[in-house]
């Protein structure tokens, strides 16, 4: 597990906060914020029931509302998330250009609880898979221990 500062910390705990929002929506349970430099704050959460679009995760939601941003801006932000991105979501994170990534639950964890019979099996492939074969360095700081990161999935997965 990795130690991270109280205000990684406190974002962290507002991206499980937007899951929890997500969830109770309707939505998976994923969130993510970005912050950049300055401090100008972007959150997202999962749409994927409530969008009708498979591709509505946390992470790509923030990205899409990242758009705006200059690739300056967004190599000095960090993104957090409640979840370790999928394969998906860690693409988009690199080619947007983010700098840093801090996540509360790791995929491991989640794979753990999500049955192989699910209506949506598991791709098992980590971020910093994703990331290192990728032509730019990404920090990624992860998993970070927080009990409600795995409160927030607790009886979604069936």
């Amino acid at each position: 597990m990795t130690l991270v500062s109280s205000s990684d910390a406190t974002y962290l705990e507002r991206a499980i906060a937007l899951a929890r929002s997500a969830r109770e929506r309707g939505d998976h349970p994923f969130g993510a914020l970005l912050v950049t430099a300055d401090g100008a704050v972007i959150e997202a959460m999962n749409t994927m029931v409530t969008g009708a679009d498979p591709t509505g995760h946390a992470e790509t939601n923030l990205v899409r509302l990242a758009g705006g941003l200059s690739l300056g801006e967004l190599a000095g932000s960090t993104l957090y998330t409640s979840t370790e991105p999928c394969a998906m979501c860690a693409g988009a994170i690199y080619w947007a250009g983010v700098g840093r990534m801090v996540f509360a639950l790791s995929s491991d964890d989640l794979n753990a609880m999500v049955p192989d019979t699910s209506d949506i099996p598991p791709l098992r492939l980590s971020s910093r898979e994703v990331f290192a074969r990728g032509g730019r360095v990404i920090v990624v700081e992860g998993p970070v221990a927080l009990p409600s990161a795995t409160e927030v999935h607790h009886g979604f997965w069936r």
